[in-house]
């Protein structure tokens, strides 16, 4: 499903609101809002129709992991508010299936039934892009427009929270966040890095994504921290 209007529900409850309503106060939000309007004026097609769901999935007091993803989807119908996850029915793109992949090797998770992810969301894995919005076929179209500076405080905010988190930082993209999960968070919370599940770098060094061993290396520690992680994939809405 695409934006439908600029005029987006932007209140979110769960702990995020304070986040976002600053943001938006700021050029930057005022530069999202601008460019989503124009963009639709202009007859563009933007993903995906709500681009706060994760937030929505994801109340901030229930975050125990966070995988960070760059921006969404931009084929028709992949695109679903939540990093890396397509709506069940849809083709499974190559990072979701080295993802999968990943999880039969090292927790012998049978393959899931569908590329839909909520059921982690609504565990407390946040699925949060750095950029929110993307126009059709055009991947990276809305990437440094502002959404980075919402995003990040969006991840400072997840790495201020005073309950230990796991940081999966796949790529070099997503891996520019660890200074910052750092100086907001200090020693609590745990990053754990690797390449991007892309086809194009999952198998290379220096950190393969195929094998790190990042969904056993986040539940057990999470384990030991007096929370548990479930990373089953079961329904397909």
């Amino acid at each position: 499903m695409a934006l439908m209007s600029a005029d987006l529900d932007w209140q979110v409850e769960g702990g995020w609101q304070a986040s976002i309503d600053a943001w938006r106060r700021t050029a930057d939000g005022q530069r999202v809002q601008a460019l989503l309007q124009e963009r639709l004026a202009a007859g563009a097609r933007i993903y995906p129709a709500d681009p706060l769901r994760a937030l929505r999935l994801t109340p901030l007091t229930s975050v125990r992991v966070v995988i960070v993803g760059q921006d969404p989807y931009h084929g028709p119908g992949q695109a679903e508010g939540l990093a890396f996850s397509v709506p069940a029915g849809q083709k499974l793109p190559p990072s979701l299936r080295n993802i999968f992949k990943e999880l039969m090797r090292d927790l012998g998770q049978a393959p899931a039934m569908s590329g839909h992810l909520g059921d982690w969301a609504r565990r407390g894995v946040l699925l949060l892009n750095t950029s929110l919005t993307v126009e059709d076929g055009q991947a990276g179209s809305h990437a440094r427009k502002g959404w980075e500076s919402l995003t990040d405080a969006l991840i400072e905010a997840t790495a201020r929270d005073a309950s230990p988190k796991v940081y999966l930082l796949w790529g070099a993209h997503a891996q520019a966040k660890a200074a910052l999960i750092e100086s907001a968070g200090g020693a609590r919370h745990r990053v754990l890095q690797a390449n991007h599940p892309s086809p194009l770098s999952a198998t290379r060094g220096p950190t393969p994504f195929i094998g790190c061993g990042h969904f056993s290396a986040a539940r057990d520690w999470l384990k030991t921290q007096g929370a548990d992680l479930d990373w089953s994939l079961d329904s397909e809405h």
